[in-house]
């Protein structure tokens, strides 16, 4: 189709399920902040009323029990979180991580793939972040709403956030809002500053894509007091979706947070989205959405698909003569043993105008 709409939605860093993720990352920055590239981490986490649980599989990780917990609390005390149902100060922590399994070890750690999947990069020309429209807007609304609160004198809006745009396009090029859905959370009986607060920042992101026709909701249950991981449990990698493309393109399936770039999950994820990103940003087409594929323990991915509005056959066959897409490959192109900043750049979606190593452009 040519002419459409297509919604996506996004949630904010203290949404339940981004808690966790934040906190599972933050325990694989901390693993990695020595560059030790012989450390495996794969960590899940929990969050519910002042209770997070975490388990999972560890190789030299270098990070004492009682730092883990100091972890825990800094990331959620960084969220914003000091309220009686979820306080960074009162969480009961449960640690039950635990050492890789020897088996899984025989594959990765000569840089094997840490297991077998699919995974998908995507870019298009809808705006300069390379990123399909409706997810894009729906992450800038949510941090033009951090932004608010960061600076409010009086505090009035929570942590937790959720968005949801839907973009109508004509002829494949963007053309309008159809419509907006925005819940954030507030303190009592500031429900109306909130929703005003929320129409301020679709305002200020979206400009003249919003019109007379646009349909709006906002905190449509009419109050969200009781939010964050008080209101619902959250649980690492729930938002993959929110993660990536908004449903506008394919994924592969598997989580990014928690995991060392040994996973390919993650990496090969990333390294999808750079080549999607620099063929369009070379040239090469409009729209681009690659594919990789790979086997637990083996290096080369087992596929590469490549479709797109361009000439796939010649990109495909530029990937494979100069691009190393082992996972090791992988690594040392974007130096990911040594990037620590996984927690902070995992919200938001993990793709955009973020500045991260696999969202950077080259010549080609």
């Amino acid at each position: 189709m040519n002419n459409y709409i297509f919604t996506s939605e996004s949630v904010s860093e203290g949404h339940p399920d981004k808690v966790a993720d934040q906190i599972s990352d933050a325990l694989v920055d901390a693993g990695l902040r020595n560059g030790d590239e012989t450390t495996r981490v794969a960590i899940e986490t929990l969050v519910t009323t002042n209770h997070v649980t975490l388990a999972g599989e560890v190789k030299n990780f270098n990070v004492e029990r009682d730092e883990v917990k100091e972890i825990v609390r800094d990331v959620v005390w960084r969220i914003g979180y000091e309220q009686d149902g979820f306080h960074w100060d009162n969480l009961k922590i449960y640690n039950e991580i635990h050492q890789q399994s020897s088996d899984i070890a025989l594959g990765t750690d000569d840089f094997g793939a840490g297991d077998q999947g699919i995974m998908f990069g995507y870019a298009c020309r809808d705006n300069e972040a390379y990123m399909p429209a409706p997810i894009y807007y729906s992450h800038k609304i949510l941090e033009k709403l951090k932004e608010y609160r960061d600076t409010q004198s009086v505090l009035v809006l929570g942590p937790d956030a959720k968005c949801q745009v839907s973009v109508e396009y004509e002829g494949n090029k963007v053309k309008r809002i159809d419509q907006i859905v925005i819940s954030t959370q507030h303190i009592s009986g500031q429900m109306e500053v909130a929703t005003s607060l929320s129409y301020e920042a679709a305002q200020a992101v979206l400009g003249d894509l919003i019109d007379s026709d646009t349909v709006w909701h906002l905190n449509p249950t009419g109050n969200f007091v009781i939010g964050g991981p008080d209101g619902d449990a959250g649980v690492t990698g729930r938002k993959i979706i929110v993660d990536t493309y908004g449903g506008y393109a394919p994924h592969g399936g598997g989580a990014f947070s928690g995991k060392d770039p040994t996973k390919v999950d993650r990496s090969a994820a990333y390294m999808a989205r750079w080549l999607a990103k620099n063929v369009v940003a070379n040239d090469m087409a409009d729209w681009c959405q690659i594919q990789l594929s790979y086997a637990i323990g083996v290096k080369e991915p087992t596929s590469i698909y490549v479709d797109s509005n361009g000439y796939n056959r010649g990109i495909q066959k530029y990937i494979r003569d100069n691009i190393d897409l082992t996972p090791k490959g992988i690594i040392d192109r974007f130096d990911l043993f040594n990037f620590t900043e996984y927690s902070r750049n995992c919200v938001y979606g993990h793709f955009g105008d973020k500045p991260v190593p696999w969202e950077k452009v080259v010549n080609w």
